[in-house]
């Protein structure tokens, strides 16, 4: 077998495989197109040419480029047609184990000197490559939709796939403008594994009645920074997507906690709210107006207010000319910061009256945004008038009091999973952190975002989470917790005993 790649088919027409079509002839490769339905083939071949003809027109490719492109793109007589000068064939068909199996064994006789990669991306490489009569053939290349848009390639080797065929199939990635990520053969993957921090967390703090799906949108894209909350983004791929998906890695990993999907998600799969494409989701498509957001009139005199062991805070709201006082006043409506826990639980603490105090999230107070979070214990006539001064100087969100405030919960999750993974070595913290900015656009990777607001932080929000509520899922990782403790970057490996192993000294 040959690692050298020139030639490639395509084994499926549809959105995934024209993609990768388009993209590999334009990166200098020949390619064949292939699919079980003819038509499909020449619809892809059209809408290829299409696309490259629009990039002609918006200047991107020459129309001597295109020509080339276009020239290097050929219909293919069937997908599993004898090509003995085939170096690499991708199957990118339907997301059926069986159905790949029949078309990976009818490719390993066809192209007898050929790389074998599946575009799955659910389904495990080994299980696929367990049909073949030499498994070493095959491995995963998962690509994302749409393929020319989305710069990112999980390289996925079975367990036998051997380091040359990983290595051609990593230069094929690089050679097409992608960017290749190497993941162990897992549930999920790398992207849709860490993906599942964020929806399942969002749908804990939705299922505790802590906010409406529209606040915790909002909480995520101001505070954490994200270009879309949760909810938005389960209503864009699809919830008969996007919940099969939280099951099946959930269940891979044995009913790992960190994992659990939410009874939410599939009692509304099973309604068909499934979002955009049944125009309902969490939100409605169907031309109705969204429920707005609550806006509060800007008043800094509306009320003193005694902000609790945070001058930084304080200052912010002095400088929008908040009249804030040096002690806590019957006058007054106090403020606290709570970190890791629920705000009642600091004004115990600090001695405050549980009447006349309003709890907020400190990850937002250097954004445009925070969340005020509302303890059952507040008077509600008392503390409305602190909404009016907090609009000021912020947009306000409101949320219920809870183990800790939502933005905590939610970044200190995305964070631990993404720790998990890089523990179990699934993926470097270097391709975790770049396949989940890639592959999620996040702007910050998981890793990167805790060395941000600092391990020990994250560290101090899941212990108080997880004393509160007793449940595993907030349980810290190993690789979390020691690299707090040791004052070391999430994204350092650190020495192992490979290291000892490379360095020792042979016996003289």
């Amino acid at each position: 077998m040959m690692t050298g790649i020139e030639r490639i088919r395509v084994v499926g027409a549809g959105t995934m495989g024209r993609g990768i079509a388009q993209v590999a002839a334009t990166a200098g490769y020949l390619v064949e197109v292939t699919d079980a339905d003819h038509r499909a083939v020449s619809a892809a071949l059209e809408f290829v040419g299409d696309m490259v003809r629009r990039a002609v027109a918006k200047g991107r490719h020459t129309a001597e480029e295109a020509d080339a492109i276009l020239n290097r793109l050929r219909p293919g007589e069937s997908p599993v047609a004898p090509g003995a000068d085939i170096d690499l064939v991708i199957e990118a068909v339907v997301e059926d184990p069986a159905v790949k199996q029949s078309i990976l064994r009818d490719l390993e006789t066809a192209t007898p000197t050929a790389i074998l990669a599946t575009n799955t991306s659910s389904l495990s490489v080994g299980v696929l490559a367990s049909a073949l009569a030499d498994p070493a053939r095959l491995v995963g290349l998962h690509f994302f939709n749409p393929v020319p848009l989305m710069r990112l390639v999980e390289v996925v080797p079975g367990l036998r796939t051997p380091p040359a065929v990983v290595d051609a199939a990593q230069e094929f990635v690089e050679r097409i403008g992608h960017t290749a990520v190497l993941v162990r053969d897992t549930p999920g993957f790398l992207v849709n594994h860490v993906g599942r921090a964020l929806p399942t967390e969002a749908l804990a703090l939705l299922g505790e009645q802590i906010a409406t799906p529209s606040e915790l949108d909002r909480i995520v894209r101001d505070v954490l920074g994200l270009r879309m909350g949760p909810f938005e983004l389960l209503d864009l791929t699809g919830l008969d997507v996007s919940h099969p998906v939280m099951e099946t890695v959930f269940a891979g990993f044995y009913g790992d906690p960190r994992l659990r999907p939410s009874p939410i998600a599939a009692a509304r799969t099973a309604a068909g709210l499934l979002g955009r494409k049944t125009n309902e989701g969490f939100y409605r498509y169907d031309g109705s107006e969204r429920e707005p957001e609550h806006r509060f009139a800007a008043d800094p005199t509306a009320t003193p207010v005694y902000v609790h062991d945070h001058p930084e805070f304080a200052a912010r709201l002095r400088a929008a000319g908040v009249s804030v006082v040096d002690s806590p006043s019957p006058a007054a409506v106090s403020l606290v910061l709570p970190i890791g826990e629920p705000a009642y639980r600091l004004i115990t603490r600090a001695g405050l009256d549980p009447a006349r105090t309003l709890g907020i999230d400190p990850l937002g107070i250097e954004r445009d945004r925070i969340p005020v979070i509302v303890p059952v214990t507040s008077d509600a006539e008392i503390a409305a008038p602190a909404l009016n001064v907090l609009a000021s100087a912020y947009s306000v969100s409101l949320t219920a009091d809870g183990p800790a405030p939502a933005a905590q919960r939610i970044l200190a999750a995305m964070v631990n999973l993404a720790c998990a993974v890089a523990e179990q070595g699934i993926a470097t913290p270097a391709d975790i952190d770049r396949g989940t900015h890639l592959g999620l656009g996040y702007p910050l990777g998981p890793l990167e975002y805790g060395d941000t607001l600092g391990p020990s932080l994250i560290v101090r929000i899941l212990d108080g989470v997880y004393d509160y509520t007793g449940d595993p899922r907030y349980r810290v990782t190993t690789w979390l917790r020691t690299r707090a403790e040791q004052g070391l970057s999430l994204r350092t490996t650190g020495t192992t005993p490979a290291d000892l192993l490379r360095n020792r000294q042979s016996p003289g």
